[in-house]
């Protein structure tokens, strides 16, 4: 369901403008850098919505550099306003973008772990190449990740979980942790619950959860139109 559009959001998002980060220039080498720290480990939510996880991860884990990225802006308005006023921005920095540009806001091997909470399964034909876990965003998910990070991921629809399995399998990587039902799990405990999953859950719908770590020296090619260098790519589709 498309979101109906936020009064005043401009100036709503202005107010909260601190706890965003706008890229510009070369890729964080260091992004822990953003919030005045040299060693502190980077979280990064890819599709934060209205910022429920975000929050609740940041009271979690108050050590860590969270950034949580989402492509609509009034979504960052709300998620924004959340944080500030729930005192859970100091560690926070919203990013207005996609994954499509992961490779040109952060730096290879810079970010320690990697979230993705019920993102869209895109369910027609022909859309596979959008899914969030596809081979082709892992490539570019696994560049990011420090050896030894980890990505988890979220999801009550069992066709991308399914999905998202399958090209794991494909890229030759297993994951350590691997449940159909999470709330019923020994990982509950420690699971922080989004907007969705709650609105989900009270309706009985189960809900998938995996975890996979990067191997050291992991790597795979990313696709040029993902990659840093994407410019120079649709030079020469144009040309």
């Amino acid at each position: 369901m498309r979101m109906r559009k936020k009064k005043h959001a401009e100036e709503r998002l202005s107010r909260c403008e601190k706890y965003l980060y706008t890229p510009s220039g070369e890729p964080l080498t260091s992004p822990a850098s953003v919030f005045g720290k040299t060693d502190a480990p980077v979280y990064l939510e890819i599709g934060a919505g209205k910022g429920g996880f975000a929050v609740g991860m940041v009271k979690k884990s108050p050590g860590a550099c969270y950034f949580a990225l989402e492509r609509v802006t009034d979504c960052v308005v709300l998620a924004a306003e959340r944080a500030v006023s729930l005192g859970a921005a100091e560690n926070l920095r919203f990013i207005i973008d996609t994954a499509d540009n992961l490779t040109r806001i952060f730096a290879p091997g810079t970010v320690d772990k990697i979230f993705l909470n019920f993102s869209d399964p895109w369910s027609k034909k022909g859309y596979a190449k959008r899914r969030l876990t596809h081979k082709r965003y892992l490539a570019v998910y696994a560049s990011l990740l420090k050896d030894g990070g980890t990505l988890r991921f979220k999801t009550d629809n069992v066709g991308l979980f399914d999905f998202t399995l399958s090209e794991l399998s494909e890229i030759g990587i297993e994951p350590h942790i691997l449940t159909r039902d999470l709330h019923a799990s020994e990982w509950s405990a420690d699971n922080v619950v989004t907007e969705y999953e709650a609105a989900f859950s009270a309706e009985g719908i189960k809900i998938n959860m995996l975890e996979i770590r990067k191997p050291a020296g992991f790597a795979l090619e990313i696709p040029p139109e993902l990659s840093r260098d994407r410019i120079t790519y649709n030079a020469k589709k144009e040309s």
